[in-house]
């Protein structure tokens, strides 16, 4: 479920441009009204703010944001603004000019998205960085982790409830084989979770669960130093419990050590059109606290508030 709020009688979106180029002008950025604005407009709707607003005033609005905004604020405003998957590929494409062993943005990229939503990103990717998604991945990862990550960020999985309980038998027994021989990176391994579809994995791991008396994720646990051991933990848990991993993202970006602002906008700009409800609920499930009220004793300004718009919760 969506935590974005979308008015019941929306302005034109002439109008909308027309308050926004109000927001930009005088001596300072209205900024409330921009995030009154933006953070109450869907994709559709934002998008067709963007294109209104480059044919009415000759400026692209995400330029007009980046100059009239700054710093963490700034950061989540634009990527809120992108089309879904225009947002993913340019956080895609950061995460492999960035990319560390630890760096787990291209798993949740591949992994929580549907088939379509991954394969209009990286669509997305080709027409804004005029080459592939696949083709950085393989050129930024080495070893073990391009093994991994390419067959993810390329599959198109099935998508339909259909399972096959013999099969998820089989390779249960499979997995089971494999982790205990640590043997992580097998080809086999690899296979299966880059290529089935989520009902079949589920399916495979509960009869993993049921078979074994403990979560694969238990097994996956063996090396908590070992990043690729726990890059296929990300994997496992974005396939299968996509609000449990974003509920830990979240937790840990907001802790008593400081906030990861950049897991923070990435998780709440990208899910709350979707199921940040879902996370949230969770979230505080797992923390005895609301995730607005994390965000209101974390975050300040501006950025604060955009957040909890777009998290549905106007006041703080």
């Amino acid at each position: 479920m969506a935590t974005l709020t979308v008015p019941a009688a929306v302005p034109s979106v002439s109008e909308d441009c027309e308050q926004l180029r109000k927001a930009f002008e005088g001596w300072g950025t209205n900024e409330n009204l921009i995030i009154d604005i933006l953070g109450h407009r869907n994709a559709e709707q934002r998008n067709l703010i963007r294109k209104t607003y480059g044919e009415t005033y000759g400026e692209d609005l995400l330029k007009a944001l980046n100059k009239e905004l700054t710093s963490d604020f700034e950061r989540l405003v634009v990527l809120w603004t992108l089309d879904p998957a225009e947002r993913d590929a340019h956080l895609a494409n950061e995460a492999t000019k960035r990319w560390t062993s630890s760096n787990q943005v291209l798993v949740e990229i591949a992994c929580t998205r549907s088939a379509n939503q991954l394969l209009h990103a990286r669509q997305a990717y080709h027409a804004r960085f005029k080459k592939s998604l696949e083709e950085d991945v393989a050129h930024h990862t080495t070893g073990d982790f391009r093994k991994l990550l390419l067959p993810l960020v390329s599959a198109y999985r099935y998508e339909g409830d259909e399972v096959n309980m013999s099969l998820a038998k089989t390779e249960a027994k499979l997995l089971h084989e494999k982790i205990s021989d640590r043997a992580y990176s097998d080809d086999d391994v690899i296979r299966v979770f880059g290529t089935r579809s989520k009902a079949q994995i589920n399916a495979t791991l509960n009869h993993y669960k049921n078979e074994y008396g403990h979560d694969i994720i238990e097994d996956l646990e063996a090396d908590p130093k070992d990043d690729f051991l726990a890059l296929l933990r990300s994997t496992v848990k974005c396939l299968v419990y996509p609000e449990k991993y974003f509920e830990e993202v979240l937790r840990s970006a907001i802790n008593k050590r400081g906030t990861d602002e950049g897991a923070l906008t990435r998780v709440v700009s990208t899910r709350a059109e979707f199921d940040l409800k879902i996370i949230a609920d969770e979230y505080q499930r797992r923390n005895s606290v609301p995730l607005t009220r994390a965000i209101v004793k974390d975050t300040h300004g501006d950025y604060e508030k955009m957040l909890l718009v777009l998290a549905g919760h106007e006041e703080a």
